[in-house]
């Protein structure tokens, strides 16, 4: 099975990438999209860690730039029905912290807006990642405490529905909520939403 790849780019698109190895042997690797927009210009080194997916009349890789996130997309994939493809879909909308999130709120709105998963496939989606919480909290990629709620998780949550209900934006208020859930463990929601509403009028001023 094909674990690596080094080699360089030859070519790209928004679904999977041509990679040529030292041997001279060419590499097609599907990736998600986080992983093709992140790529160098052609001609530029790549290194990937692979998934390599048998099948009777076929053999597919599908690449990640490090080992946390080919680990989080193992998981998806061992759910029953849940396809490498439809994996790759939601790595594309959706990263490990954001993922994580989605199964605590048991948010199916947000999963089905990944094409291809409709509201039942994605209420059964859930219902299996529920049972593996702890292995996507430990694909997190280690170095991105920004991924990683340090608090309570009800009271992070709270604090993020408590702000999105002030009106602000998830993507504005998520990384204020996880810096100051990870300087004050402790805290309860009203106390990170103060601390949000602090920052963000900080910021502002």
């Amino acid at each position: 099975m094909i674990e690596y790849l080094r080699g360089t780019l030859v070519s790209a698109d928004d679904k999977r990438l041509v990679l040529l190895t030292p041997g001279g042997v060419g590499y097609a690797v599907s990736a998600p999209t986080s992983v093709l927009a992140r790529l160098p210009g052609k001609g530029g080194e790549v290194a990937l860690h692979v998934h390599t997916q048998v099948a009777e009349k076929s053999i597919d890789l599908f690449g990640f730039l490090d080992s946390d996130d080919l680990a989080l997309f193992r998981t998806l994939i061992s759910i029953d029905k849940l396809g490498p493809k439809k994996a790759l879909a939601i790595l594309s909308l959706y990263d490990a912290g954001h993922l994580r999130e989605i199964v605590f709120r048991e948010d199916a709105d947000m999963l089905a807006r990944v094409p291809g998963i409709g509201p039942k496939s994605a209420k059964q989606i859930l219902w299996h990642l529920k049972d593996m919480v702890n292995k996507l909290g430990a694909a997190m990629p280690s170095g991105q405490a920004a991924d990683a709620p340090q608090g309570p998780h009800s009271e992070y949550l709270d604090a993020l529905a408590g702000l999105k209900g002030l009106g602000y934006a998830e993507e504005e208020v998520r990384p204020l909520i996880l810096d100051v859930f990870d300087a004050e463990p402790d805290l309860d929601a009203a106390g990170a939403i103060r601390a949000v509403l602090k920052k963000i009028n900080a910021m502002r001023s």
